[in-house]
Formats: structure tokens, C-alpha cells, sequence
């Protein structure tokens, strides 16, 4: 699907969005016999593992938000742990071995949301059903998408250096993973623990211990998803769900909380004035982000940074004629947001993804599973909240969210791009909320990345040529270093987003800059 295809749905049945059009339509199939959109998102998740290689996979994690009518709300946050008998490492590897530090949690976040629709929402689907598409995808194969053909191009020196990449992933054409759909056929069969304690798990942790990760079967034991409440914070009547800490949730809640503080409603939202307030409560935000870690080894203050004072006086220090300069480093990630509502009004928005594009750059031996790099988001500064240790899990960008009207599911959102995701929801949720775009016109509007990336060092604000001449330059004038990068830029993220309109209605779309749609029953 090119760009310029991009429509947004529309349906008063339900609806699913994902970055390939591919699983929106496995996730579709679910909603049209009755399933939940747990079921759907589980369905469409696993076929984002085959057909989105590079962004997502079984060796993943995976973050979610449900909610329905009633007022139900729970994160369930599969995110694997370090393990238990780490090297002495003076600097933590991106790539590699070395990188592979933390398990993954993505195939037990599918059994705990399983059992919790059986419970909560009469879901009747199984593993077997629900992976059915993503197993035929793999063993038949598929068209190489177009974010996989860039990223595979982008890596290209890279992979050639990483043990059997280049014989398994193709740059064009037809990509098959027969290994990968014997892997889910296991899960299907024996269920989702057998990834962790079965003979699939013990065949994983050989490929981990041979490929020199410190990853062992006893740490895949002990991988569990874990279910909380989520966080959340009032914005204009809005009520945002976020995932806990080590999520950066609360950063995005701040950011909007900063916000809050400035009539947004009546800033155009094509001028400087408008992308200035947005970079500036992004920037006073990530002043407190190096604060987030594991809740089990750090202690977290969510309400102290949600504080109204705190927000307050953050907005406060907003120059709304001068840029304050950059106060974070660059953290790299890539992932998928996916999401889906239900006949019954019932929601999942859900992020999965293996951090970097390609993960940590190791293949499993004869699985087909390539391993995240998560392990690369630890700190070995040993004063870090964030410092690598045996059984940690790590600062996490994964935010998916859920807006409540009146207690209600409104909005469903979510988007790839570490750093870049509370940025993006920045944009998002103001064009959304303040503004009155509809999930299209939001998803396609220009957008920036301010920081570091993989081909930029500079602390620079990349923003989208396509805001035009005039804005560029008036923000360069406040203090912005900018930079223009290409309408639609890969750089800029993959969103999607649902809609509740409260009439029974519900509208949605995929990211313009991905191969992706939303579909309604």
C-alpha cells in the first residue's frame, strides 16, 4: 500500500489498526467471528512477528493497555528480565551477544491477556486459532514490505557481520521463515509456557549460551508478564492511561501536563508557536526521565511528578520566544503499535517490539527467532537507578495508551520510535484532543524529533519539511537548531490511532509512513 492510499476507517462493529495491512486483516478475521480485541491484537501481534521482522518477534517484548465500558483497566507488562549471571561489563553493548542480556516476555504477555478475555470479557479463542495466520504466513511466505526493504538496506553493512542474517532475511521479493512457523506451531500446540520450560525453551537457551549470551533456561523460567494499573492523568476532560515505570508512561502524562498549563485550543496547530510550546514541555519533561527504572529495585514517585505544582512550575519555566537547550541523551528503539476495539466497546492498545531495528543482531540457531537488544537500554553507571542488575528489568520506552471520556474508551494510540514515541503522542494527542483532527489528519500531519538519532549525533530538532518554510525558520530564530527532513520521514515514526465517538461509531487509521491500516467490521 503506498502512501498516498491511505484512508481511514470507519465502523460501528469494531476495528483493528497495525503497521501491515497484512495483520490488521489477521486481526480483522477475529473480530468478524466474535472474538475480543485481546484475541484480535494476539492474532495480529503474532503476524507483526513474521511480517515485520525487523521491528518485532517472538525473542520481544511487549507492553499493553486494556479497557472496556465498565470501568476495567489493566497494563499487562511483558518485559523480560536481566539474567541472573551477568559478564563484568564496563560499557553495555548495542549489538550482539552482549546486548542480549534480558528475556523475552512477549509470548507470556499472550497468555496472561488470554486469561484475562476468557475472564473478564467471555473471550473463547485459543493459541492454536489465533497464531494460525501468522504460521501460514511464515511457512508460505510473504511480499517484503517496504519498511523492511529500507531497514534491511539501512543495516546493510551491519548484517552482513551477523551470523546467518543474510541467508535468512531477503531485501525484496518473497520472505519464508519455516523455522520460525515450526516455533509457532509449538506454541500453538503446547502453549505459551512452552517457550519458557518446554523443549522449545531448552533449544533457545542453547542457542543463547552458544551465540555467548548470558541468558539460560532458568532465566527463561522465570520470565513472567506482569499485570498493574496503569498511570493516568486528566487532560482537557481526558482521562490518559499510561504504563508504570520502567515505562517512560509518566513521561508522556507529564509532557501533557505541561500542557495543560498553555490554551492549546487556540494556537494554530501548522505554527511555530504551536511546535515550540509542544518541544518545550517535551524538553521539561525529560528533565525527570533519567528518574525511571525497575519499580522492584528503585523506588518510583509517579504522583510526585504528576504533581499539578510540579507541572506547574515546569510550564512556568516555557520561554514561549526561546528554546531551552536539549537535556537528554539519545535512546534508540524501533517497535509496532497495534490496537483494537471490540463490538462491545472492549479495548487493547498494545506496543511489541525487540528495541533496535533487528534486535540485538543474533538468530537462534535453528528457531528463526532473532533475540532484542533490550539489554542495551541498562546503564553501567553504577550510581544509574537504571544500572544493569541480575534480574532487572530495564528502563522501557514502550507507552501505549488509552484516552477515557467519561470513563469510556475514547482514544486508543500508540507509536514506534523510542525516544520519539512521547513526541509523537505530544503531537497526537493535542491535534486529537485540542484541535479536533480526525485520526487521519492527525496521523498525517508534520511531526519532529528532537535529540539524537542513529545518523544524526547533533542535539538537533529534525521536523518534517512538509510544516514549510516559514515555520522552520521561525524556529530556528527562537534557538532551535533545525533540521528539515523528508515529509512522512521514517525517522518520524509509525502511529496509530482509534477513535470513540461516543455514538456507537468508531473512526481510525494507520501511519501514513508505514505499510499499515486500520480496518472496521
Amino acid at each position: 500500500m503506498r502512501q498516498s492510499e491511505k484512508t481511514a476507517a470507519r465502523s460501528n462493529k469494531g476495528m483493528v489498526t497495525t503497521p501491515h495491512h497484512t495483520a490488521s486483516e489477521a486481526g480483522a478475521k477475529v473480530l468478524r467471528r466474535g472474538g475480543t480485541a485481546i484475541e484480535a491484537v494476539i492474532a495480529a501481534g503474532a503476524a507483526l512477528t513474521v511480517l515485520y521482522p525487523h521491528f518485532c518477534g517472538l525473542g520481544g517484548d511487549a507492553i499493553w493497555i486494556v479497557a472496556d465500558g465498565s470501568g476495567r483497566r489493566q497494563t499487562i507488562m511483558g518485559i523480560g528480565q536481566a539474567a541472573e549471571h551477568l559478564p563484568a561489563l564496563d560499557a553495555i553493548s548495542q549489538r550482539g551477544p552482549l546486548s542480549a542480556l534480558t528475556t523475552a516476555a512477549l509470548v507470556d504477555s499472550w497468555g496472561e491477556v488470554l486469561r484475562y478475555s476468557s475472564e473478564n470479557w467471555q473471550g473463547t479463542e485459543s493459541l492454536p486459532t489465533l497464531l494460525a495466520d501468522a504460521i501460514e504466513l511464515a511457512a508460505q511466505g510473504f511480499p517484503v514490505s517496504r519498511s523492511q526493504k529500507h531497514w534491511h538496506a539501512f543495516r546493510a553493512a551491519e548484517i552482513s557481520k551477523w551470523p546467518g542474517f543474510e541467508n535468512h532475511f531477503v531485501t525484496e521479493g518473497i520472505q519464508r521463515q519455516p523455522q520460525l512457523a515450526s516455533v509457532l506451531e509449538r506454541i500453538a500446540l503446547y502453549g505459551h509456557r512452552e517457550f519458557y520450560e518446554g523443549e522449545l525453551a531448552q533449544r533457545i537457551a542453547n542457542a543463547l549460551e552458544t551465540a555467548g549470551s548470558p541468558i539460560r533456561l532458568g532465566d527463561l523460567q522465570k520470565t513472567a508478564a506482569q499485570m498493574v494499573e496503569p498511570i493516568s492523568m486528566i487532560y482537557r476532560g481526558i482521562e490518559l492511561l499510561a504504563p508504570p515505570p520502567p515505562s517512560q508512561g509518566v513521561t508522556t502524562l507529564g509532557i501533557m501536563g505541561v500542557l495543560s498549563h498553555f490554551d492549546m485550543a487556540n494556537v494554530d496547530p501548522s505554527s511555530a508557536e504551536f511546535y515550540h510550546l509542544c518541544v518545550e514541555a517535551v524538553k521539561q519533561a525529560f528533565l525527570d526521565r533519567g528518574q525511571i527504572a525497575d519499580p522492584d529495585f528503585v523506588a518510583q514517585h509517579c504522583a510526585e511528578l504528576l504533581d499539578t505544582l510540579n507541572l506547574s512550575s515546569k510550564a512556568a519555566e516555557i520561554d514561549r520566544e526561546n528554546a531551552l537547550a536539549w537535556p537528554s541523551p539519545y535512546q534508540h528503539g524501533d517497535t509496532v503499535y497495534l490496537s483494537a476495539v471490540d463490538k462491545e466497546g472492549r479495548c487493547a492498545s498494545v506496543l511489541q517490539s525487540t528495541y533496535y531495528d533487528w534486535g540485538s543482531g543474533v538468530l537462534l540457531g535453528d528457531t528463526g527467532i532473532v533475540w532484542q537488544n533490550r539489554g542495551a537500554a541498562f546503564s553501567a553507571d553504577p550510581m544509574s537507578p537504571n544500572v544493569l542488575a541480575p534480574g532487572k528489568r530495564p528502563f522501557y520506552t514502550l507507552n501505549p495508551g488509552i484516552g477515557l471520556r467519561d470513563g469510556k474508551p475514547h482514544l486508543l494510540y500508540g507509536t514506534q520510535g523510542a525516544d520519539g514515541q512521547p513526541q509523537t503522542l505530544t503531537l497526537l494527542l493535542s491535534r486529537l484532543i485540542d484541535h479536533g483532527f480526525d485520526p487521519l489528519s492527525a496521523l498525517s500531519a508534520p511531526r519532529f524529533l528532537l535529540g539524537r538519532t542513529f545518523s544524526d549525533t547533533r542535539d538537533n530538532l529534525k521536523i518534517e519539511a512538509s510544516v514549510g518554510d516559514e515555520v522552520i525558520e521561525t524556529l530556528h530564530a527562537m534557538g532551535h537548531e533545525t533540521i528539515a527532513i523528508p515529509a512522512l520521514s521514517a525517522l518520524a515514526g509509525q502511529a496509530g490511532v482509534i477513535r470513540l465517538n461516543g455514538d456507537g461509531w468508531m473512526d481510525g487509521a494507520h501511519d501514513p509512513r508505514s505499510d499499515g491500516c486500520a480496518i472496521g467490521i
